[in-house]
């Protein structure tokens, strides 16, 4: 398969959109390609698999805590209209009552697979004000008290239970909660070097979107352009890691402006992900959650 160099500016609104994705248009889930026939592609994958299986980088990544889902548990039936659902949208929120004082406390975080990490808790007025970072209080949603509680998150070690607080939302039945846990560890150094120029063939994934419940099928961003059949995502399993490449399909050599497009793409996997790290092809690292 011939790779095929993107038109500059394309090229250059992807390098700034690496860890930026939010400023990306979105559309609906695209099936993924598993299997392609591109060796260059294929080869890259297998050179990122083997360079973090068994690697140090990897150990640590296993041992650390490093969430890979969103911090925010929306109550049931969110949002009762859409006057709740943009004032949450717009971070817009107002505190009616009194907050535990929790300063300095320590929690655990538990592992469904084995194994448990002593962690600082974030204050309960910490969590609100990540929360509620919105100007407008005119048309807010308004939280009454707060419990410390748990929630069950993705990580990079599987589904882990989480100190969290639960916030009391006036009109709902059951609390907005958000993970307390005071930041991830720092992410290890990757065992091999981003590649520095995007092409049709291999293209920088757009942040990590979802994992089902089985753990069978991930959702990720990837990126294209205005003038193609939209993004591809290819696999390669192994036993200690899925390394996701993602990749354009279909680009016109016509005329074309420059737009950066972000499509959710889902692949469906041998077997669950568990513990193994999902991997970058491009970067050359574990691919984010962005929200």
């Amino acid at each position: 398969m011939r790779s095929i160099r993107l038109r500059r500016p394309l090229v250059t609104l992807a390098l700034i959109a690496i860890g930026a994705v939010g400023a990306s248009a979105c559309g609906t889930g695209t099936p993924a390609q598993v299997g392609s026939d591109n060796g260059e592609r294929a080869e890259r994958a297998r050179r990122v698999s083997e360079a973090w299986d068994g690697s140090e980088a990897a150990k640590a990544w296993r041992e650390g805590y490093f969430p890979l889902d969103d911090p925010v548990r929306l109550p049931q039936g969110a949002f009762h209209n859409n006057a709740d659902k943009l004032a949450y949208l717009n971070r817009n929120f107002e505190l009616r009552g009194k907050l535990p004082d929790s300063s300095a406390k320590k929690g655990k975080i538990r592992w469904r697979a084995g194994g448990s990490l002593t962690v600082s808790i974030d204050a309960a007025r910490t969590s609100y004000e990540a929360l509620a970072q919105g100007k407008d209080t005119r048309a807010a949603l308004v939280i009454t008290g707060a419990r410390l509680g748990g929630t069950t998150l993705l990580t990079s070690r599987g589904p882990a239970t989480v100190p969290a607080w639960h916030f009391t939302l006036k009109g709902y039945d059951t609390p907005l909660i958000r993970v307390a846990v005071a930041g991830p560890a720092k992410p290890p150094k990757s065992p091999i070097k981003s590649l520095t120029l995007p092409s049709d063939e291999l293209w920088p994934l757009g942040g990590l979107v979802s994992v089902s419940k089985d753990g069978r099928r991930v959702t990720v961003r990837a990126h294209h352009g205005a003038c193609d059949d939209g993004p591809m995502v290819d696999v390669r399993e192994t036993a200690g890691s899925v390394v996701l490449s993602g990749w354009i399909r279909g680009r016109s050599d016509g005329p074309c402006t420059s737009n950066l497009l972000a499509k959710k793409v889902t692949v469906k996997l041998d077997r669950p992900v568990g513990e193994r790290l999902l991997l970058d092809a491009y970067a050359g690292r574990p691919v984010s959650y962005k929200n």
